[in-house]
């Protein structure tokens, strides 16, 4: 088969709404003629790539913008792809709709999220008593096995290509968002409702009291999506108005460091060079404080530069840092000396991967670990100057950073930012120089990039495939009260039941643990519309942002386990019969795995 690769297209521009930054007070420690250079204290612009095929036209989206998915605090005990998640859930169902009326946004709900379910069907009975005849010829039945779930858990967008075009593929991905917060409202004590301190993010010195809040505060789903939707809606206006196709070289260039022990040369302030050293890998006190994101326990803080003698103490019963450890990692008070401790394997990663990619005047910096603002804009702008140097680069190059890439290495900050020690710089593993040695090494994979010369491979990381180790208890059985069978209604919908748009339908299966089946390309729940007389249509799935699924196990030693499957109704759901249906795989007491469905009582929507 000939592969064409797709015109590529690109715009960026600003979005003002969507995070703001969760530790000012490291920030303002940045010099100021730097941060005079620039409007706010996060970034603030997304970049969006559109591929477009010359067979099908638009076939996907590439946008970057940093912003924490941590809308959902840890609170929350669902699986869930964050305001990120949302984003990209939102765009794919947008593009299926757009060509509906002259306006992308018709079709839309109230609540500004994309509906299907109204292209769906189109023969529905016009009167209100027709349709509850319906519903209650559809009462509950029992629980039963399914033999083949990839077929009976249909999902509802099906498979990645329909009637032989590829489906429309959007990516929302991270940049340098390692002190942005989607939190917007700011940060609030929840005992008094007044702002946090401002330097620890405590109250009254406690930080668990301590939380940012969304823009739907109190309702965390409610902040997910509207964060979710305004990406969504900035990547739509970009998507619309991308017109400048990237052109010129593809290119990239990759190399594994070891970060541990790296040799970064660095100017002096009177002139000449020094050579300075990163360390192994540590966290600080004030990492245990977590983020006003996440708070954490205890008497920890943010900006805890000393740390106390009772958390070393029990530090040091893990492992002792020596001195030269200490000196290192300075000012950072160290609580967990996670690059020196080996057992069953590393405690943290020491050779990291770092890449440039190159789309014509589109460079893309993949980093290992979460850059803050200034961090960010620092490496952009020194892989920008060797770029622009030479080579066939010009003044119109764009770099962008795209986050958590290829593995994971905690924060990285600013020297600056590093001494204050909030939460980031206690998580930026390898020291105070940390950001200089990737600004170094990048700026190696640049020079490479331009001179069109290979680079050295460097160390490979250990394969630790072989030593996983897991404290997650495994599934034992499985087991539902005498008579039930797996999938039966346990609290089911009330027959002749009415709802309107915005009600929350709610029912509760006999299930069994999640973990046997993670359902992968399938689905654990599932809104059907009835067509017809007796055909069932997949309207809404746990992919949907308006459906969850919630799994608990009302006894902790119990072998039964129940889920409660919840369905707000969005508000553009046409009037018609609706039913929710759960899949799942229960695991017998001699380990075998099978799988049920169960099925609600029809209901109706009006």
């Amino acid at each position: 088969m000939h592969y064409v690769a797709p015109l590529v297209v690109w715009c960026f521009g600003e979005l003002l709404d969507a995070g703001v930054s969760r530790s000012p007070s490291a920030y303002l420690n940045n010099p100021a003629a730097e941060r005079s250079k620039y409007k706010y204290d996060v970034d603030r612009e997304m970049t969006l790539l559109k591929f477009v095929s010359d067979k099908w036209g638009p076939i996907g989206s590439f946008n970057w913008f940093a912003t924490h998915g941590t809308s959902m605090s840890r609170t929350n005990s669902l699986i869930s792809g964050d305001n990120k998640g949302a984003a990209a859930r939102f765009m794919e169902d947008w593009f299926v709709q757009k060509g509906i009326g002259s306006s992308y946004f018709k079709g839309f709900g109230a609540d500004g999220i994309p509906q299907r379910a109204s292209n769906i069907i189109t023969d529905l009975p016009n009167n209100h008593h027709e349709l509850l005849e319906l519903a209650a010829s559809f009462q509950s039945p029992p629980g039963r096995p399914a033999a083949s779930i990839q077929t009976v858990a249909r999902r509802v967008r099906g498979s990645p290509t329909q009637d032989n075009k590829p489906r429309f593929v959007s990516a929302f991905c991270q940049s340098n968002c390692g002190d942005v917060s989607p939190n917007v409202l700011g940060a609030f004590c929840i005992d008094t409702g007044l702002p946090c301190d401002f330097n620890h993010s405590t109250c009254g010195g406690k930080n668990e009291l301590c939380y940012g809040r969304g823009p739907g505060y109190p309702d965390e789903f409610e902040s997910t999506r509207i964060i979710g939707e305004r990406q969504f809606r900035k990547a739509v206006e970009l998507f619309d108005k991308a017109s400048e196709q990237l052109t010129g070289k593809v290119d990239y260039r990759h190399t594994y460091i070891d970060f541990s022990q790296l040799n970064v040369t660095l100017p002096k302030k009177g002139g000449g060079f020094e050579v300075v050293k990163t360390c192994p890998a540590a966290m600080g006190f004030a990492f245990a404080a977590g983020t006003t994101d996440g708070p954490g326990a205890f008497d920890f803080k943010q900006g805890d530069d000393k740390g106390n003698p009772f958390w070393k103490l029990v530090r040091n019963l893990l492992k002792t840092p020596d001195q030269e450890q200490i000196d290192c990692q300075q000012p950072k008070p160290i609580l967990l000396d996670t690059g020196e401790m080996k057992e069953p394997y590393d405690w943290a990663p020491s050779i990291l991967p770092i890449q440039v990619l190159r789309i014509g005047q589109l460079v893309i910096l993949s980093v290992p670990g979460e850059f803050t603002t200034m961090a960010g804009r620092r490496l952009r702008d020194a892989v920008k100057s060797v770029l622009t140097s030479g080579g066939d680069f010009n003044s119109n190059v764009h770099v962008v950073i795209a986050g958590l890439t290829n593995t994971y290495s905690q924060y990285v900050t600013t020297f600056e930012e590093y001494e204050v020690q909030r939460y980031e710089g206690a998580s930026t593993l390898y020291g105070p120089h940390t950001l200089s040695a990737y600004i170094q090494e990048f700026k190696k994979l640049a020079s490479a990039i331009i001179s069109g010369q290979p680079v050295q491979p460097g160390p490979q990381p250990p394969d630790l495939l072989e030593k996983q180790i897991s404290l997650l208890t495994p599934v034992m059985m499985d087991a539902t009260p005498r008579g039930v069978n797996f999938g039966d209604c346990d609290s089911d919908i009330p027959q002749n039941s009415t709802f309107k748009r915005g009600d929350l339908v709610t029912v509760t299966f006999w299930s069994a643990c999640p973990r046997n089946d993670l359902m992968t390309e399938t689905t654990f729940a599932l809104v059907e519309i009835l067509q017809g007389k007796d055909i069932w249509i997949p309207a809404y799935d746990d992919d949907d942002f308006c459906l969850r699924f919630k799994w608990s196990r009302p006894s902790k030693f119990s072998a039964r386990s129940q889920a409660t499957i919840e369905w707000r109704i969005p508000e553009s759901t046409p009037p018609g019969v609706y039913r929710i249906k759960h899949f799942g795989a229960s695991k017998g007491l001699i380990g075998s795995v099978r799988h049920f469905t169960g099925s609600s009582s029809a209901f109706v929507v009006t």
